[in-house]
C-alpha cells in the first residue's frame, strides 16, 4: 500500500484512528479468551503500524528539502 494523494492521507488517517480507537476498546473489555485477545490486538497493532508508516512516508516524501 502507498498513499498517493491527500485524500489517500486523510482516510488513513481515519482508518488508523478507528483502529487505535478499537485497540482502546479491546482493552476496556472483559477479557473471555486471552489468546483470542492477544491475536486480535496484534493483528490491529500491525494494521496501526503500518498504517503510521505510509503515512510517515508520505509525508516526508511530500514535505520540501530543507537546502
Amino acid at each position: 500500500m502507498n498513499i498517493e494523494s491527500q485524500r489517500q492521507l486523510e482516510n488513513s488517517r481515519a482508518k488508523l484512528n478507528l483502529l487505535e480507537d478499537r485497540l482502546r476498546e479491546l482493552d476496556a473489555e472483559p477479557v473471555a479468551n486471552r489468546h483470542t485477545r492477544e491475536l486480535t490486538r496484534k493483528s490491529l497493532k500491525k494494521l496501526a503500524n503500518q498504517l503510521k508508516e505510509e503515512i510517515i512516508r508520505f509525508e516526508t516524501h511530500r514535505a520540501p528539502a530543507n537546502s
